[in-house]
């Protein structure tokens, strides 16, 4: 059985305690970075936006901080607990992006920061995203796709690394899968020891290429506009780690 079919929703379970504990470097200047690309390219201050996979809310926590009125979505109730944490303040709502719990026209901006895309099972799963945030934004809104660069991923890719979290080590396995349109990590975590791995989980995300992303935003009613290859506004590139789309509703 492939790590894909084992695994297909691996978000419900991955985004917990664990990806706290091991990944505690998602850093505050990164999130003011990709918070200043969005309102430089959208010019003046937009209204109510949404932070789609919110995560632990640091980009929704920086745009408040800029005086900016910001609605959190995210599934894991874990990180959602964190965002509460950091601000409880925050307005935040547990959901699934396939379904967005919001009425129509109800944002001016929707952004999807730091490789929140491309997670289902299903090319036609995050097609539906794209077409439940067309539905939520108001004609004109504002809408920003912050993906990976694909192809960069592709030639690139580590088969294999090892670091130590504390008193823990974390093998971290990673190959291409269903025609090199998909990439698979698989997080091996052992305690002091242990030659087998106390749990696994797994990330999954498909590779869509840029002219594959821009198709799929036409589609939804999306029109792309600006394109950048990093949080600092550097043009998109081979190289570039990042694939960032914003643009309009039509």
């Amino acid at each position: 059985m492939s790590t894909s079919s084992r695994a297909p929703e691996w978000y419900r379970a991955w985004f917990g305690e664990e990806y706290l504990a091991l990944y505690p470097h998602r850093d505050e200047e990164e999130a003011e970075a990709a918070v200043d690309l969005v309102l430089r390219s959208f010019g003046s201050a937009p209204g109510t936006i949404l932070d789609l996979a919110c995560g632990a809310g640091r980009h929704m926590a920086e745009f408040e901080r800029r005086g900016l009125r910001a609605i959190g979505l995210d599934l894991s109730s874990t990180l959602l607990q964190q965002a509460h944490s950091r601000d409880a303040r925050l307005l935040l709502v547990q959901g699934d992006m396939r379904y967005l719990p919001f009425a129509d026209a109800s944002f001016r901006v929707v952004v999807n920061f730091f490789t929140s895309f491309g997670y289902f099972a299903e090319p036609e799963e995050d097609a539906q995203v794209l077409t439940e945030i067309r539905r939520i934004l108001q004609p004109g809104g504002c809408f920003a796709l912050d993906f990976l660069n694909a192809e960069r991923v592709r030639s690139g890719l580590v088969s294999e690394d090892e670091r130590s979290v504390g008193d823990r080590r974390v093998i971290q396995k990673r190959r291409l899968e269903a025609d090199g349109t998909v990439v698979v990590k698989e997080i091996l975590i052992l305690c002091p020891g242990q030659r087998e791995p106390e749990t696994t989980h797994y990330e999954r995300v498909r590779l869509y290429s840029p002219p594959e992303l821009e198709e799929l935003l036409h589609q939804a009613g999306l029109e792309p506009e600006h394109t950048f290859g990093d949080y600092s506004g550097a043009p998109a590139c081979a190289d570039c780690p990042r694939y960032i789309l914003l643009g309009h509703a039509v």
